[in-house]
């Protein structure tokens, strides 16, 4: 690392890794903690699919609000004090979703993460590829943003371990306190790297023609406030709900400005930014599926899959509480019609009755004659969102994999261009659905609980299709933007990631409309096939684009 990669890569590399510790550990309960019934555990009892829309619209908003904090960063703040002032404000809000159990409160500390990230996010990794501009480092840029994608996934992976640890030793509240810990954590390493990045931080010189702060907040800004009202207020829902109206309503004058920025750009730019907007394009669809880990993959984890502990496993894992345990016994609980969602009462409440916890609704013969046998018997099972951490291991275990590979191919000459990583990269995260197809066939459609393997396969498949495409997007922002757009255009792959990331909610919502769940993923997968077939139509050019760019 010390010849090859920049001397603030490690700690931009922690930095980012302590930042997405936090984000990933609240996406790891969050749906979870939305449908968990009021009372003895202090869930919000929200219904499956309302949950469904919150987490679909809250990481939307996270990916958007990057948009206009790119451009202040760029413009106004400078980098160093966009990813203070956003540490801070996203570290509030997870504090704050661990103290306040007000609803209304509740949604004032998801607003705080919401804005923090839109100064963090793209700021962070604009600053990452400014460290690659220059030589000995530039051709390295790839692999540098693979090494801090492993980061992020580093966090990914042990976040979950320890949410899954707090909420069974203490609770939720103190679960998303520790994301808010991990937080700042992270800014006390940046602030010990700044000596290695502040020269990669300076703010880019203004241009005659460069878009003015004015010029966002009314043509853009403004007109998203307005288009969302109309969204949110417009009768019937058109994407499912009013949210999800109001935040596909709120988006059109946003992909509008950028759209625009082509038209006004000078001659010279423009190949660079109609080759952003393709791959925004296309990585959008891929974003609309992966983000579904949250949550129809989370659901199949909690309903669908073997989730028992080994006998062998059961002490140790109680001592330092990563499993939940069930009892084989009829008692109050809340009723659960046969596809897992909580049946209410006419007032809203949860119908309670006499009955056995529902994860024993579809539980093999096998195991239904064991436990009948010996009733009193405790059933330990692995917490629902440790199954959050196969993606990340994925990604921690593949990526020194992916960029040997690479390594080996430039060598010889044939690594494979940015653009045609990324299109590889949706094709392969399609066949992922084609994993979760057989699983459904393995269980009957649910019937009967599957084993984990098939999450683990199908998240490994996707896995390698994600490290073709997210860190190369970061990468192919990063090379061809124009200098004096760089953070802006970056804010524009992370709008992309936002429309895609309401899309997964919009998509999880369909789940309870497909009786036969092999339908859903089948649709899944012909998404993510669309996809490629449009990255394919538009690879000749956009390799063009980079030749002509000089990478």
């Amino acid at each position: 690392m010390k010849n090859n990669h920049p001397k603030g890569l490690p700690y931009l590399f922690f930095t980012e890794m302590w930042e997405r510790f936090g984000y990933y550990l609240i996406l790891g309960i969050f749906v979870l903690y939305l449908i968990e019934p009021q009372g003895l555990h202090g869930g919000l009892g929200i219904s499956d699919k309302g949950a469904d829309d919150i987490f679909g619209t809250y990481i939307a908003l996270t990916y958007l609000t990057p948009f206009l904090g790119g451009f202040l960063a760029d413009r106004v703040l400078g980098y160093v004090k966009s990813i203070y002032l956003g540490g801070v404000l996203m570290a509030a809000g997870y504090i704050g979703m661990g103290l306040f159990k007000d609803l209304t409160l509740f949604y004032t500390s998801l607003g705080l993460i919401i804005v923090g990230n839109g100064f963090f996010k793209p700021t962070i990794s604009t600053l990452l590829g400014n460290l690659y501009s220059e030589e000995p480092y530039k051709a390295n840029k790839d692999a540098g943003y693979n090494i801090f994608y492993m980061g992020i996934n580093i966090g990914a992976f042990i976040c979950n371990i320890i949410a899954a640890f707090m909420r069974n030793k203490f609770g939720w509240g103190e679960a998303f306190i520790t994301a808010g810990v991990g937080m700042l954590l992270g800014l006390v390493i940046f602030t010990f790297g700044r000596k290695h990045y502040l020269h990669a931080a300076k703010m880019k010189p203004k241009q005659e023609g460069d878009t003015k702060i004015s010029e966002i907040l009314i043509k853009v800004f403004a007109p998203a406030i307005a288009f969302g009202a109309i969204g949110w207020i417009i009768p019937d829902n058109i994407f499912g709900s009013d949210s999800s109206d109001a935040f596909i309503f709120a988006c059109v004058p946003v992909i509008y400005f950028y759209v625009s920025l082509y038209f006004k750009s000078n001659p010279k730019e423009k190949p660079a930014i109609s080759a952003l907007l393709s791959v925004f394009l296309i990585s959008m669809f891929f974003w609309a599926v992966f983000k579904q880990n949250g949550t129809a993959l989370t659901r199949w984890a909690n309903n669908y899959t073997d989730r028992t502990v080994s006998e062998s496993l059961e002490k140790p894992l109680e001592k330092i509480y990563l499993v939940e345990s069930k009892e084989y016994v009829d008692k109050e609980t809340t009723v659960y019609d046969d596809q897992f969602r909580a049946v209410k009462e006419p007032d809203g409440s949860n119908k309670k009755a006499i009955g056995k916890d529902p994860y024993f609704k579809n539980i093999s013969d096998e195991q239904r004659a064991s436990l009948e046998s010996s009733p009193d018997k405790k059933v330990f099972l692995y917490n629902t969102e440790l199954f959050q951490s196969i993606n990340p291991f994925w990604v921690i275990a593949l990526t020194p994999v992916l960029v040997g590979i690479w390594s080996f191919l430039r060598w010889k000459r044939k690594e494979p261009t940015t653009p045609s990583k990324i299109v590889w990269g949706l094709f392969i995260s399609a066949l992922s659905c084609l994993v979760m197809v057989w699983a459904v066939s393995a269980g009957n459609n649910g019937i009967v609980k599957v084993s984990p393997w098939w999450l683990v396969a199908s998240y490994g498949v996707i896995t390698v299709g994600e490290l073709c495409l997210s860190p190369m997007g970061l990468s192919f922002v990063s090379k061809i933007s124009p200098a004096r757009l760089t953070a802006l255009m970056m804010g524009g792959f992370f709008l992309a990631n936002s429309v895609g990331n309401k899309l997964s909610g919009i998509l999880a919502s369909t789940w309870y409309s497909y009786e036969n769940k092999t339908n859903y993923f089948l649709v899944n997968f012909a998404l993510l096939i669309f996809a490629t077939c449009i990255g394919l139509f538009m690879l000749k050019r956009l390799n063009k684009i980079m030749k002509s760019e000089g990478h």
